[in-house]
């Protein structure tokens, strides 16, 4: 379990260091994940950021969804990428979360774009490969989105490449998973690297995902590790986020080595317990 950071540690932390709290899928605790009520109630519930993960359809427009395959919040079994839109939008998303949620559709992100209020951004998650890249150029362009309105993301090191060449002057952010090496017991990947892949592709920041955040504040090893990992994104200027923290403990522990972001399911949850 964690080590607490102390009320007065914490105070001074949070004074001295804005933490952004980015809403993972929208407000997904509560709604059905990467839809517009999910959205929206994450918007609602004071996030900084709402997240949202995308895939292109067959007919290259670009839909709100986290899985490849639909059947994860729709039931029906079939692959985003060969299925249109006008397939897509008949698809009830929202009743597998809550019978009130029933007929909720799978959006586009055109529609998601809409709701950003001001002094907010959203965070795009690329679930697919670089094929996204001119699809979404030609929806920043057609809606005139302002560059400090978004923040990329993907796993895939070719996507963050291709997105940070043909958006030079977005946010782009490297996703890694954080985990023990079975056979020397070292976390990885390591620091080392993942700022190496950060500086040769030009980003902006780097989210590492909870594996091992559990331990967060008293694993000697794991909190060397943030501490290494906050020293070297703070010397290039590069942004440090979180995924996907639910635990108020497991947060403030992060925010203490000085992450600028936490992505939860649960935003008004968390902002609540960080004051």
């Amino acid at each position: 379990m964690l080590r607490l950071v102390s009320c007065y540690l914490l105070a001074a932390v949070l004074h001295a260091h804005a933490v952004e709290i980015i809403a993972h899928r929208g407000a997904s605790y509560d709604a059905p994940e990467n839809t517009l009520a999910s959205v929206k109630l994450g918007w609602k519930r004071q996030a900084d950021a709402v997240e949202v993960d995308v895939f292109l359809s067959k007919d290259n427009r670009i839909v709100a969804i986290h899985n490849k395959n639909t059947n994860h919040t729709t039931g029906h079994d079939g692959l985003v990428k060969e299925m249109k839109w006008s397939e897509l939008q008949k698809l009830d998303a929202g009743s597998w979360k809550d019978k009130k949620y029933k007929g909720e559709p799978i959006p586009l992100l055109s529609d998601i774009l809409a709701t950003i209020p001001k002094g907010k951004y959203l965070v795009i998650e690329i679930k697919c490969g670089p094929e996204i890249v001119q699809p979404l150029a030609d929806l920043f362009k057609k809606a005139n989105l302002a560059p400090e309105k978004t923040t990329i993301i993907s796993f895939s090191y070719d996507v963050v490449l291709a997105v940070k060449k043909k958006f030079p002057r977005r946010m782009v952010h490297y996703l890694s998973s954080l985990k023990k090496d079975k056979i020397s017991g070292e976390l990885r990947p390591s620091v080392e690297s993942l700022i190496q892949k950060a500086i040769d592709a030009k980003l902006d920041g780097v989210s590492i995902g909870n594996m091992g955040f559990d331990g967060a504040a008293e694993n000697d090893q794991l909190s060397h590790y943030l501490k290494k990992l906050r020293n070297e994104t703070k010397k290039r200027n590069f942004g440090l986020y979180a995924w996907t923290v639910n635990d108020p403990r497991i947060a403030q522990a992060l925010i203490s080595h000085g992450f600028d972001g936490i992505t939860t399911d649960r935003p008004l949850y968390i902002r609540n317990r960080l004051k």
